[in-house]
């Protein structure tokens, strides 16, 4: 949870960003000094990459910069890295910054990894020393030992991302900018640099999270913002805004959305969706249909809310204990129950289901708050109760 007293590490005040996209071409020195001295050139455009954004972030939070490619997030994030400067408006950030933003620049190709560990480490800051100290920790944390004597340029991109970024972990920072850096790798890898945000936010840390992830998103990220034609189109809690990125993709004749809480392209359908509830055990029965269509590798989920709009639980096919890739045939319909163990605590809950595609963007029909479920237990008050056993010695 955000702790609303925490101080504000950055603050951006109307800011926008201006692009001069110039039409005629420097072909040669005299053209090039020619047009130094022009008043303006008429013949260029301007691209308006960023239009008065205003937001202040709070220490120890994980935020969400979010938006379609172009839409100006990346843009935003440099501002922020100081990589740019703002046409118009001010940024104040308050604690020392570190991007992680298209790491491995300075990498040398023709020095080893090694090498290149005391180059980068020098570029960030580092005395030779300071990099010794931590050379064991980099080296272990990129899962890279039995190749740092090998050239650079015999690395995969992945292995490059992977040691450019152990090295960048050993900096201190105050706030860390991250700019998709963690989709070269295999998931372990991914999960282990999660952790280490984690890890680092507990701590105080804030991390600021430009991705395409939404489940990322979901799972890391208290608030965020999504960056629609370079305004802020939304702001929010994490999981909201995730929704709202999604529908940027599922905008098409063929929309279910009748309402603010309903929406995706129709492909697939929720007829009918139900919860019982008692205070040991919830039963989720769902029907859907395919359109014309039909939908391969599906994925129905579920997912709870607290009253204040907070996620606290979910789950869907991909959950279930030996589930396969689901179809449906043109018009085909299918039933779903699931049962489980109710470790929800005393409250009321929101309860919304969704169904998507198998590429993860693709959203068929999601519709939120179907249902308000009752919870009552007096044993805790925590929104969730964590099933255990317990041994007194």
């Amino acid at each position: 949870m955000i702790d609303k007293n925490a101080p504000t590490v950055i603050k951006v005040s109307h800011v926008s960003k201006n692009f001069v996209l110039p039409h005629e071409k420097n072909n040669s020195i005299k053209t090039a000094v020619v047009n130094v001295f022009k008043k303006k050139d008429k013949s260029a455009d301007i691209q308006h990459a960023l239009k008065d954004i205003s937001f202040e972030i709070k220490q120890g939070e994980f935020f969400g910069i979010l938006g379609r490619n172009g839409s100006g997030k990346s843009t935003l994030l440099k501002i922020l890295a100081e990589i740019y400067k703002p046409t118009k408006g001010s940024v104040k950030t308050y604690g020392k910054l570190v991007p992680f933003i298209e790491l491995g620049v300075g990498f040398n190709p023709e020095l080893t990894g090694r090498e290149n560990v005391y180059l980068n480490g020098a570029l960030l800051g580092f005395s030779r020393k300071e990099i010794d100290d931590r050379y064991d920790e980099i080296v272990e944390f990129a899962e890279l030992k039995e190749f740092m004597d090998q050239k650079l340029k015999n690395y995969s991109s992945g292995m490059q991302v992977r040691l450019a970024f152990s090295v960048a972990t050993r900096a201190e920072a105050d706030i860390l900018l991250v700019d998709e850096v963690l989709a070269v790798g295999d998931a372990d890898f991914q999960r282990k640099c999660y952790d280490y945000f984690k890890a680092l936010k507990k701590s105080g840390k804030t991390v600021i999270f430009v991705t395409h992830d939404m489940g990322a998103v979901r799972e890391y990220c208290e608030r965020a913002i999504l960056i629609k034609d370079g305004l802020i189109a939304h702001e929010g809690k994490a999981d909201t805004i995730a929704d709202e990125y999604l529908k940027l993709f599922n905008t098409n004749a063929n929309s279910t959305e009748t309402s603010s809480n309903r929406w995706g392209n129709g492909q697939v359908r929720i007829n009918n969706f139900q919860v019982e509830a008692d205070t040991s055990k919830i039963v989720i029965r769902a029907s859907i249909q395919a359109d014309e269509r039909g939908a391969e590798n599906y994925v129905f989920g579920y997912r709870f809310n607290d009253s204040e709009g907070q996620l606290i639980a979910g789950g869907n096919t991909l959950n279930v204990r030996n589930a396969s890739k689901l179809s449906l045939k043109p018009n085909e319909s299918r039933e779903f129950e699931f049962s489980m163990a109710n470790i929800l605590g005393s409250g009321s809950m929101t309860v919304s289901a969704t169904v998507r595609l198998g590429d993860g963007v693709t959203v068929c029909d999601s519709w939120e708050n179907i249902k308000v479920i009752s919870v009552a237990k007096s044993e805790s008050h925590y929104p969730v109760i964590m099933p255990a056993e317990m041994e007194i010695k």
